[in-house]
């Protein structure tokens, strides 16, 4: 591992010194992109020259007293600098892989009780393998008393009865393997159940050591230890009367989150991540990994930081003080001797952090998901606006070149946590065709493993829920909830959470038109508007020109051409509405040309090129609508 240190920091540095930092950069960054601001802002020699001494004076009315040394104090936590070079970096299985996102309570019902399960994600890996896809990501299946649909965990070593048995889950893992296939499952450390034993045990009796397994504060009724909020709404804490104590939650208030600093509940989840590979899963996705370390004492969190990221304290935890240390342990006492992938939900993380976490040289994680590119500059997933492809265009370009220079990059558009892109980039129904193969066409093409989330490969959109009474998800309830306390009226705050609610990408999966989409037998757990329809699995199969269609032929394309997995990426220069790129290896070159807009745009297909694919007519001299090619060109 690389022990290069970034200078330390103090309020008689400059800007420039901080943009030099890898975590500073970061921070700016991020910050500058709430605000809807360019880097432009920074990277220049006038406002780079000056200290942060001096930006205190004429900011403090501003943004506060403490802002700058609070943005101190978190660098210093960071100072190593990312790896420049890649020798230590491994052809893995996993570069090579698309990945499939399974939401199990939404994707087959095999028992008929309108929630899917096991046994009906088994019934349907004839279709995932037709689609092409290496491996399947699983949310949480385990034993949750569901406050946060499976991210509650109550049992880490028992499968939740809805979604089946521990013998369901032993024959899909061996059926995934006998197809050449992988598993992954969702794995939630950063917090638990409040029914899981631990945690029960710990509010039953004082002297219990599970005690220090969770953030429990004396106090009283009125006035929780800080002022750290959730991201569910309300204070991060609640209060335990029986006890007369606070117990923290970034969550829900039913999800405590753990105290990382205590080894032996490190020690245990060891023990439990180990008990899971041995029975032959191949891997986790972490779930909000960058938060498990908080720093001792807690302290308040910066209310001017907390008003820019929309949660107070959030600085203090996003990226930890001994966050490394631990997923250092992790990997090595639980990852390593398995040779089973490690992916981190991180959000809040730039490209900097991001080099530390998933350097072949840093012994932590093997690939991140970033959530940067998923919302325009200045917006969150609740604004109700057209996302701009030409930012993706932007983001996703100087991550290739930045973060994919040293480090590998994943690619996704949609989760179980976010709404679906189609609708956020053009919901017009005469463009849904060719937006989602746009979509798919630079998902697959770029450096990086692509993940898929179920129904993406179909082109799905959002519901047109009509009122909040619709709605399942326990963010959505609550931030409603919030938003008529501070006296918004029915219609906006259902407005204001319909933009955003997760419930648009958990609607049951359309496999057939006619009742329930051939989801279930039974009353589904979440009901959409109908447009299964004309959106399912089975006529797309039958069409050659639908969403589908377009995913298996891209898929299959990928495989075909190794320029597409382990090429190097060489992007064209900037052109208004357009984004070209080409993959390269060996004797193989392929030039990649997207239209990111819904108008026709000049553009002269090479003289010398093969076309590979085209998702429009591709005519000689113009790109239509939306439309993406792929070319094979003679070596350079």
């Amino acid at each position: 591992m690389s022990e290069t240190q970034a200078p330390r920091l103090d309020m008689s540095s400059r800007v420039r010194d901080v943009w030099a930092h890898p975590l500073g950069r970061d921070v700016i960054e991020k910050i500058l992109l709430q605000l809807g601001r360019s880097p432009r802002w920074v990277d220049n020699p006038l406002v780079g020259a000056l200290r942060l001494s001096t930006l205190d004076r004429w900011l403090s009315r501003r943004v506060g007293e403490g802002f700058f040394a609070t943005v101190i104090e978190l660098l210093s936590q960071h100072a190593d600098v990312p790896a420049s070079d890649t020798t230590a970096a491994r052809d893995e299985w996993w570069k090579h892989a698309v990945f499939y996102q399974v939401y199990p309570r939404s994707f087959m019902d095999g028992d008929g009780d309108g929630v899917g399960d096991l046994v009906g994600i088994l019934s349907r890996l004839d279709y995932l393998e037709e689609l092409g896809v290496d491996a399947l990501w699983l949310s949480p299946i385990y034993d949750s008393p569901n406050d946060d649909n499976g991210y509650d965990i109550r049992d880490y070593r028992a499968i939740l009865p809805e979604f089946g048995t521990m013998e369901d889950l032993e024959r899909l893992i061996a059926e995934l393997h006998r197809r050449g296939m992988r598993l992954i499952m969702d794995l939630v450390i950063n917090h638990t159940s409040d029914e899981h034993p631990w945690f029960q045990q710990a509010l039953e009796d004082p002297e219990s050591p599970y005690r220090d397994y969770y953030f429990f504060r004396p106090g009283t009724p009125d006035t929780p230890p800080n002022n750290w909020t959730s991201f569910f709404s309300g204070p991060a804490w609640r209060w335990f009367p029986e006890r007369g104590e606070w117990a923290m939650h970034l969550f829900s208030s039913k999800q405590m989150d753990l105290d990382w600093s205590h080894e032996p509940m490190r020690a245990e989840l060891v023990e439990m991540v180990r008990w899971w590979l041995e029975r032959g899963v191949d891997g986790f996705r972490l779930d909000v990994i960058n938060y498990i370390s908080k720093p001792a004492g807690l302290p308040d969190g910066h209310p001017t930081v907390g008003a820019l990221m929309q949660y107070t304290g959030v600085e203090h935890y996003f990226a930890g003080p001994r966050l490394h240390e631990h997923l250092r342990q992790l990997r090595a006492e639980a990852f390593a001797p398995y040779d089973a992938v490690s992916i981190g939900e991180t959000p809040g993380v730039g490209a900097q952090l991001g080099k530390l976490l998933t350097g072949a040289d840093r012994g932590e994680l093997d690939m991140i998901f970033s959530f940067d590119h998923l919302d325009a500059p200045g917006r969150t997933r609740f604004d109700d606006y057209r996302y701009d492809l030409t930012y993706l265009r932007d983001h996703w370009t100087q991550w290739q070149r930045d973060y994919g220079a040293t480090c590998w990059p994943s690619l996704f558009y949609e989760n179980h946590d976010n709404p679906r892109m189609i609708s956020k980039v053009d919901a017009r129904p005469e463009f849904r065709t060719a937006v989602g193969t746009l979509l798919a066409v630079v998902q697959l093409t770029l450096r990086g493993t692509p993940f898929l989330y179920q129904g993406q490969e179909l082109g799905l959109v959002d519901h047109a829920f009509s009122s909040i009474a619709q709605l399942r998800d326990v963010e959505s309830l609550n931030r409603y909830a919030a938003l008529r306390e501070q006296g918004r009226s029915d219609a906006a705050a259902f407005a204001d959470v319909l933009a955003g609610s997760r419930d648009h990408s958990r609607v049951p999966m359309p496999w057939t038109p006619g009742a329930h989409g051939g989801f279930t037998t039974g009353t589904p757990w979440l009901v959409g508007d109908g447009d299964h329809e004309e959106w399912n699995a089975q006529a797309q199969t039958a069409d050659a020109a639908s969403v589908l269609s377009a995913y298996r032929a891209l898929i299959a394309l990928r495989r075909a051409h190794p320029a597409l997995v382990c090429g190097e990426i060489a992007f064209a220069p900037r052109r208004r509405g357009l984004w070209g790129y080409e993959r390269q290896t060996g004797e193989e070159r392929l030039r990649i040309i997207v239209n990111l807009g819904d108008r026709p745009r000049r553009w002269r297909a090479p003289e010398r090129g093969e076309l590979l694919y085209a998702s429009g007519e591709a005519d000689a001299v113009r790109l239509g609508p939306y439309e993406a090619r792929i070319y094979a060109l003679p070596p350079a």
